[in-house]
């Protein structure tokens, strides 16, 4: 049994291929980089367009490999949800696109075990924060006045639900 080794990248979702960053990475181990390309490509299909952060765990003696993949920045979750190209870059007067409830909530269970957020609201909260970064509504509202509802306990009885 040889000795593992651990490779840390950035890929596009359901593009990885075997030029930098994978290639030169996992070249010296002497492994099928196009095998392991092919399993990160498989694992990241739902994150197409997105970059992913993915580690790969090689084994040199047996070459055997393990694939992990990471959660897309908060920003890049917002954006394929909203279906915008990306944030508004004047957050504090143009808004661009609109995340709907179920959306944030999705966003918020993906980034739970990321986040230092020790609750769904706390996540939630996080999320929204970014949304007021980028300028983007929640649920056809100003993100701040979101926000304001959000503290108020509004939408308590929505998170728990889920």
């Amino acid at each position: 049994m040889g000795e593992k080794k651990s490779v840390n990248a950035l890929v596009v979702g359901g593009e990885a291929n075997a030029g930098p960053p994978l290639g030169p990475a996992l070249g010296p181990f002497g492994m099928n980089v196009m095998m392991i390309v092919k399993d990160i490509n498989e694992k990241t299909k739902d994150y197409l367009g997105m970059r992913v952060p993915v580690k790969i765990t090689v084994d040199t003696g047996t070459k055997e490999f393990d694939v992990e993949v990471g959660v897309p920045t908060t920003s890049a979750l917002i954006v394929k949800e909203t279906g915008v190209e990306k944030g508004s870059g004047e957050p504090k007067t143009k808004l661009v696109g609109n995340l709907g409830f179920q959306q944030l909530l999705k966003i918020a269970n993906s980034k739970m075990d990321q986040s230092y957020g020790k609750t769904l609201k706390a996540v939630v909260r996080e999320i929204v924060g970014s949304c007021i970064s980028m300028g983007i509504k929640i649920e056809e509202k100003d993100p701040r006045e979101f926000q304001k509802e959000l503290g108020e306990g509004k939408f308590d009885a929505k998170i728990t639900e889920n």
